[in-house]
């Protein structure tokens, strides 16, 4: 074999940095993206059936617009990872009707308890979606600017809807510590079932 051969047989300085990097389990860059479609896919469906649960109850109050606000922007993220999903082959969720009626119920469930009980919910979720939407920008790499721009344009947004919550009184329910837990803590294990099912 020719030193040219060999030379063009050696991996780039940087595929060896990067494998340097990779332990045993990592996920390959395929798996990494076909995840983070997925889940991205399943939560903004989620967050958009929870506002829709919470605009049955209260659509008619003075706070509907605000949550209509929020949900046409969830519904504007959906419509890109719908498009993404179909673009990178990425497989959805088989939990996408589980999504449905839990959304569903989560929104209209704390609306039922009440305006600020429903800015709580919008509080707890969001400030997830917004630290899972910044270790996803963080773990991906300049050969995914665009996708890396989409993930930050969407966590700004979420991260408006927290503020949106705090500003209406979100943070003055009863019992809010704990609802906010249980609901950040039911966010996370819904992220973590949807990057695996």
């Amino acid at each position: 074999m020719t030193e040219t051969a060999t030379a063009d047989a050696k991996p780039s300085r940087s595929s060896r940095r990067l494998a340097s990097r990779r332990r045993p389990g990592d996920l390959s860059k395929h798996e990494q993206i076909d995840r983070i479609v997925r889940v991205d896919h399943a939560g903004e469906f989620g967050a958009q059936r929870i506002y829709e649960g919470q605009l049955a109850i209260l659509g008619r109050r003075p706070c509907g617009k605000t949550i209509r606000h929020m949900k046409e922007q969830e519904e504007r993220h959906l419509a890109a990872f719908e498009k993404l999903i179909v673009e990178r082959r990425a497989r959805p969720t088989i939990l996408h009707p589980f999504w449905h009626v839990a959304g569903f119920a989560l929104g209209a469930g704390t609306a039922l308890m009440g305006e600020r009980a429903a800015m709580a919910c919008t509080i707890a979720v969001e400030e997830v979606i917004d630290d899972h939407y910044r270790r996803q920008h963080e773990s991906l790499g300049d050969d995914e600017a665009e996708l890396k721009a989409t993930i930050e344009e969407f966590r700004a947004e979420e991260a408006e809807h927290a503020h949106i919550g705090r500003e209406h009184g979100g943070e003055e329910t009863i019992g809010y510590p704990v609802m906010r837990a249980a609901i950040a803590a039911g966010s996370r294990l819904a992220i973590w079932l949807s990057e695996r099912v």
